[in-house]
């Protein structure tokens, strides 16, 4: 059913501001900007996914939510959208799955600069159905090309996204057994009083952690944070450094071969960080 990870949105106060930030961290630029019924977006697109940044502009509906989601939860990270080959079958299962899927809808965006119109349908499924987070699955008209890079060292991909919950075998279940991801990782570090579980699709990952001292209860999953993935670390942290982000020093990942660092600043509310893979199986 699941393909991939079509896109992640963030939320921004001023997308101006969102997309220059975002641009500075990504090294690309958005390939797509459009406005409607009030709220403006950006949309950079890596090699396996895309980055949505959505902002209020105005005054309508979509400019509604998305004020009363900012005053909320803030800035960062707010739903994710999974491609899926064939709505229509997607949207069948998830109903089957009892995930309450909303009805399909036709979407449309228009290019700002150029003209062009991209289409779309979706579904979603039911908040409580997937634990507080909010869930779209979407099949595409088209796909968008991948972003032009406009500084060297560039973000190429989205490495892992990290869900946090309360009940990870309740995730583990929505995850893998409903939506079909592939579950490659079950484990608990003791040392960091965590237990891990890793979900693979379309060339990322998604991380599930519980911290083991909040025990198991019923409360809202939560959308974390991201990793992003490079090249050349240490050219990519450099390159933010110079652009005047605040990020931590270089550091062993806790996968063997990897290499980190943490971007503080400029991340609109989303926790990040920047790794490099092992070459050997990059």
């Amino acid at each position: 059913m699941i393909t991939g990870l079509d896109h992640a949105v963030v939320l921004v106060r001023d997308i101006e501001a969102g997309v220059a930030g975002y641009q500075t961290l990504l090294g690309c630029a958005p390939v797509w900007r459009a406005q409607s019924d009030g709220a403006a977006t950006a949309i950079f697109v890596l090699n396996n996914t895309s980055l949505e940044l959505m902002a209020p502009a105005g005054e309508g509906e979509a400019a509604d939510r998305v004020r009363a989601a900012l005053e909320k939860q803030g800035e960062g990270l707010a739903s994710l959208a999974f491609e899926v080959g064939d709505i229509e079958k997607a949207h069948h299962r998830l109903t089957r799955l009892g995930l309450g899927p909303e009805a399909i809808s036709d979407g449309a965006s228009t290019n700002i600069a150029s003209g062009r119109t991209l289409t779309w349908k979706r579904t979603r499924a039911s908040a409580e159905s997937t634990h507080g987070i909010r869930l779209f699955f979407l099949q595409r008209g088209e796909r968008l090309a991948r972003s032009p890079e406009i500084a060297p060292a560039p973000v190429d991909a989205l490495d892992h996204l990290v869900i946090a919950t309360p009940d990870p075998e309740r995730t583990a279940a929505l995850y893998g057994a409903r939506l079909g991801l592939d579950m490659k990782l079950d484990r608990t570090i003791e040392a960091l009083g965590t237990r891990f579980l890793f979900f693979r699709t379309g060339g990322l990952v998604f991380e599930v952690i519980h911290r083991l001292k909040d025990g198991r209860s019923d409360g809202p999953d939560k959308i974390y944070g991201v990793s992003w993935r490079v090249a050349d670390v240490a050219a990519t942290r450099s390159r933010l450094e110079k652009a005047g982000l605040e990020v931590s020093e270089l550091r062993e990942g806790r996968k063997p071969g990897t290499q980190v660092f943490t971007v503080r600043t400029g991340t609109f509310g989303v926790p990040t960080i920047v790794i490099q893979q092992d070459r050997r199986e990059a």
